[in-house]
C-alpha cells in the first residue's frame, strides 16, 4: 500500500476541491440520509457533504491510514470516517443515498464488478457520482518507471507485472451503458481543467503527494535522488515553465448515475 502523504496532497486544495464541488453540484439527490465519500481522502471535502445534505450520516472511506489519521480532525456527531479500501467495499442492497467517489476510482480495478454491486445499494432517488483521470492522461511517470535503469528495482511497485502504465478507467460510453443496464438513469462528461502551478517542480509536487507515491516509496538513498531528478527533468519536458506559472491541463470523467 501506497503511503499517501495527506499534507502533499493538500498543496493544490482548491485544485482538487473545484472538481469535487462541481461533481457534487450535478448530484440530484435532494434529500439523504445515508452518505458515502469513497476514498475520501483527507477528509476536507467530505466534509463539505454536512452542507449539502445536513440530515443525512456522512461516512468517508479511505484504503490510507495516513488519510484517514488526517481526515479524523473533520469528524463529527454527523462525519465520521474509517479505513476501508474501496476493492472489498460492499455495502448492503438499496442502504445508501448517495456514494461520491472524487478522483479514487482509478486506484481500483475491475469497474464492471464494482459499479453494478454499489449501483445495487442506492435507495430510491439515490446517486452515484464519481470523477476521475482519464484513461489517455499520462503525466509521463509510467514512462520514466519502465526504463531500463528503474523497471527491475520498481517491478513490485504496483505489482507483479511492473509499474502500473494501463488505466482501469472506461471510457465514457462504456460507464453509460455499464450504469443504465444497473437500472441508473447516467449523465456523463468529460472536462479539462487548465492548472496553472506556482514554484519550482510543480507538476512533480502535484503529483508526488498521490501517483508518485508507490514509485518513492519503492526507493531508497542515491536510488531515490537519481530517480526523483529524472522525474523532474521529465516533467520539466513536458510542462515547461511559463512567465505566468506552469500550465497542467488535467483532463477528468464525470459521471452522475441517478436511481429514479
Amino acid at each position: 500500500m501506497a503511503s499517501w502523504d495527506p499534507q502533499q496532497y493538500e498543496r493544490f486544495a482548491e485544485e482538487r476541491a473545484r472538481p469535487f464541488r462541481e461533481l457534487v453540484a450535478r448530484i440530484p439527490t435532494t434529500s439523504a440520509v445515508a452518505v458515502v465519500d469513497l476514498g475520501c481522502g483527507p477528509g476536507t471535502m467530505t466534509a463539505t457533504l454536512a452542507e449539502r445534505w445536513p440530515d443525512a450520516a456522512i461516512l468517508g472511506l479511505d484504503s490510507s491510514p495516513s488519510m484517514i489519521a488526517a481526515a479524523d480532525e473533520h469528524r463529527t456527531g454527523q462525519v465520521t470516517f474509517q479505513l476501508a479500501d474501496a476493492a472489498q467495499w460492499r455495502p448492503q442492497r438499496g442502504s445508501l443515498d448517495v456514494i461520491v467517489a472524487n478522483a479514487s476510482l482509478q486506484w481500483v480495478d475491475d469497474h464492471e464488478t464494482l459499479l453494478p454491486l454499489w449501483a445495487a445499494a442506492l435507495d430510491d432517488g439515490g446517486t452515484l457520482a464519481f470523477q476521475v483521470p482519464v484513461a489517455t492522461f499520462d503525466p509521463g511517470l509510467a514512462g520514466v518507471a519502465g526504463r531500463e535503469r528503474w523497471a527491475p528495482l520498481l517491478s513490485g511497485a504496483l505489482g507483479a507485472t511492473g509499474p502500473r502504465s494501463a488505466s482501469p478507467v472506461l471510457d465514457a460510453a462504456e460507464y453509460v451503458r455499464l450504469l443504465s443496464a444497473a437500472g441508473l438513469t447516467v449523465d456523463a462528461w468529460q472536462t479539462t481543467y487548465y492548472h496553472v502551478l506556482p514554484g519550482d517542480d510543480p507538476v512533480f509536487e502535484w503529483f508526488k503527494g498521490t501517483g508518485l507515491r508507490p514509485y518513492l516509496d519503492a526507493l531508497s538513498g542515491s536510488d531515490l535522488e537519481e530517480f526523483t531528478a529524472d522525474v523532474k527533468n521529465e516533467l520539466r519536458q513536458l510542462y515547461p515553465h511559463e512567465p505566468f506559472g506552469t500550465l497542467l491541463p488535467f483532463p477528468r470523467l464525470f459521471v452522475v448515475a441517478h436511481r429514479a
